[in-house]
């Protein structure tokens, strides 16, 4: 895959994470990675709680969405065709994007981040 499509997307999944800048931490921000933390949460050793990414690797970039995991009943509202890039529990892989597959990432990104402020964590009761 030519290496603008892999820029073009990983900025296109970048924006998708982006909106949320304001009311999260960005954890990372440099080329071809773009990291996503609650702002007010911490996992069980006290680092910012992570909740999404974008990393672009040599040949196509990864979406990373932990609310998928944490929610796993998120995974059923997912369009065939977006569930053909997840890898594992929480990872989408892509060398090229479509409008589509940026719609539906942006909707599940706003709905997984509002769902997994309510998941309780063992570790913080």
């Amino acid at each position: 895959m030519p290496k603008a499509n892999v820029d073009q997307t990983f900025v296109a999944l970048r924006d998708v994470l982006k909106a949320y800048a304001k009311k999260m931490r960005v954890e990372v921000d440099k080329p071809g990675e773009y990291q996503l933390c609650e702002a007010d949460r911490t996992d069980r050793v006290g680092r910012p709680l992570f909740v999404a990414s974008v990393a672009k690797r040599k040949s196509y970039v990864s979406f990373y969405l932990m609310p998928v995991y944490a929610c796993p009943d998120l995974v059923k509202t997912l369009s065939p065709s977006l569930k053909k890039r997840m890898q594992g529990k929480s990872c989408f892989n892509f060398t090229d994007i479509e409008p589509a597959h940026v719609e539906e990432l942006s909707a599940l990104t706003r709905v997984g981040i509002e769902r997994f402020k309510r998941v309780k964590l063992p570790w913080a009761e």
